[in-house]
């Protein structure tokens, strides 16, 4: 993969997620494997069994039960006294964290006098994923959290009571459509400046914070490229915490990860010295067929352990392509995967 200098940013809200597209998700909810206890009325249901408007089971009588919920249509007809039981609207958090670490900047393609077509980076593609997954929850009167993990706002860095450096930013809690719109805001920044020197940045430290603040029940979901050699595990054990919140991950991979082929045009050939974006390291190499044999069976391992580690945890996982249109993504892999639907 490749990094793009000078590479165009969105200029607006509505060119991370348009209008049209967001009038198609918003006949979308997130969901869940779980039943959940809610404390508000939001559009989906809870296991606890209360006095909402959905009728869910019956019970036999038994004394000290409140009369009001007698079915008294029972007792005429059969001489039986029976509760009706009902499920309560359910109250539920959708976290979003978003990957904003150097590796992310990878896979943009500027147009050149007009030539080809332009290709944005893993982050603006994921940040694209972001925002329609909150304008998804924010629609259904869903809590939605967006946390930004990746280099610190442009000024001064401070430091948390501890002495703890963070490397995160969190909008949170939103709810309502009014807030889409505050949403792109947000994420429009972290994309916006791409030419920082940005530190190493330590996802699962930042998902185990993000963890300790998390309330009640709901959905967490990252979107990252999971280029993460050591500690990907922990990153993935950090997601699923508490036991209370299902977890998703949609990876996001430029076409340069895939097929290196695909760089070939930006110069991707021959003898070149490569830079880890992230450690800092280079390495001399020289692009021939062997190279690039060895190269796709690395790959192919990260991606299976990608895979397996997800399964182990009970993570949903889906891949997506940073050229994909977002549309296609969320209507098409994104809901086979049932995250939305």
């Amino acid at each position: 993969m490749l990094l793009t200098p000078d590479m165009r940013t969105p200029g607006g809200v509505d060119e991370l997620i348009g209008p049209e597209l967001l009038a198609r998700l918003d006949r979308l909810s997130i969901l869940s494997r779980k039943l959940f206890s809610g404390t508000l009325p939001g559009e989906r249901r809870s296991k606890r069994r209360g006095q909402s408007v959905e009728f869910d089971d019956y019970r036999p009588y038994t004394p000290g039960d409140d009369l009001r919920h007698l079915d008294w249509n029972v007792l005429a007809r059969f001489d039986r006294l029976v509760l009706k039981l009902f499920r309560e609207d359910e109250d539920q958090t959708l976290h979003l964290y978003l990957d904003a670490s150097a590796s992310m900047l990878a896979g943009g393609r500027s147009a050149v006098a007009g030539v080809g077509e332009e290709r944005p980076t893993k982050l603006v593609a994921a940040a694209r994923l972001t925002m329609a997954l909150a304008a998804i929850g924010l629609a259904q009167q869903n809590r939605v959290v967006v946390t930004v993990i990746g280099p610190p706002p442009i000024g001064p860095v401070g430091a948390n009571a501890r002495g703890v450096t963070r490397q995160a930013r969190t909008l949170s809690p939103l709810r309502g459509r009014r807030n889409i719109r505050r949403v792109g805001t947000f994420l429009l920044d972290a994309v916006s400046d791409t030419t920082r020197a940005m530190p190493r940045v330590d996802v699962a430290a930042e998902l185990r914070r993000s963890a300790l603040s998390r309330r009640g029940q709901g959905v967490a979901v990252l979107i990252s490229d999971l280029m993460i050699d050591e500690g990907l595990e922990a990153t993935l054990n950090a997601l699923v915490v508490p036991s209370g919140f299902d977890a998703a991950c949609v990876r996001v991979l430029a076409p340069g990860e895939v097929d290196p082929a695909a760089d070939r045009d930006a110069g991707l050939v021959g003898d070149l010295r490569l830079t880890d974006v992230e450690s800092g390291r280079g390495v001399e190499v020289t692009v021939s067929r062997a190279l690039l044999e060895k190269y796709h069976e690395r790959f192919k391992a990260h991606r299976e352990r990608c895979s397996k580690a997800c399964t182990a945890r009970g993570i949903t996982l889906v891949e997506t392509m940073s050229d994909a249109n977002a549309a296609e993504t969320m209507l098409g892999a994104v809901r086979r995967r049932g995250i939305v639907g």
